[in-house]
C-alpha cells in the first residue's frame, strides 16, 4: 500500500490557535483530518474537499475521528461538494457530534452523505 499522501498539509496558526492536517487515506479513496475546522484553516478544508471531489469514484471517506471541531461553514463546504459530486456518496467516519446535527438542521434531505459516528 502507499504510504499517506499531505493534500492540504499544515495550516500555520497564530500560538493558541488549533491547525488542520489533511492526508490521503491508505488502501482506500478519502482524506483524513486532524484538528479544527474554523475560519483559519478554512481555506485547507475546501483545498482538500476539492482533492477529494476530483478522486471521487462513488464511494469517497472522510475519516474525522481527530477533528475535535467543525465550524457551520466547514460543514456548509462539505454539504457543498457533496451536492455537486456527479453520482455516489462520501462516508464522514467518527465526525465530532455537532457534524450530524448541523447536517441535519441545515440539509435534512442531503442523501450524498452518509455519517458513521464516534
Amino acid at each position: 500500500m502507499d504510504a499517506p499522501q499531505e493534500v492540504g498539509g499544515p495550516v500555520p496558526t497564530a500560538p493558541g490557535r488549533a491547525a488542520l492536517e489533511v492526508s490521503s487515506l491508505s488502501g482506500r479513496p478519502g482524506i483524513r483530518a486532524s484538528g479544527e475546522i474554523t475560519v483559519v484553516t478554512r481555506p485547507s478544508w475546501e483545498e482538500a474537499l476539492s482533492e477529494l471531489a476530483s478522486n471521487h469514484a462513488g464511494v469517497s471517506y472522510l475519516e474525522l475521528s481527530d477533528v475535535g471541531f467543525v465550524d457551520v461553514a466547514g460543514v456548509t463546504a462539505l454539504a457543498i461538494t457533496a451536492m455537486n459530486l456527479p453520482d455516489g456518496r462520501v462516508v464522514v467516519e467518527h465526525p465530532p457530534p455537532h457534524l450530524a446535527r448541523v447536517l441535519e438542521m441545515f440539509w435534512p434531505n442531503l442523501h450524498q452523505i452518509e455519517v458513521a459516528p464516534r
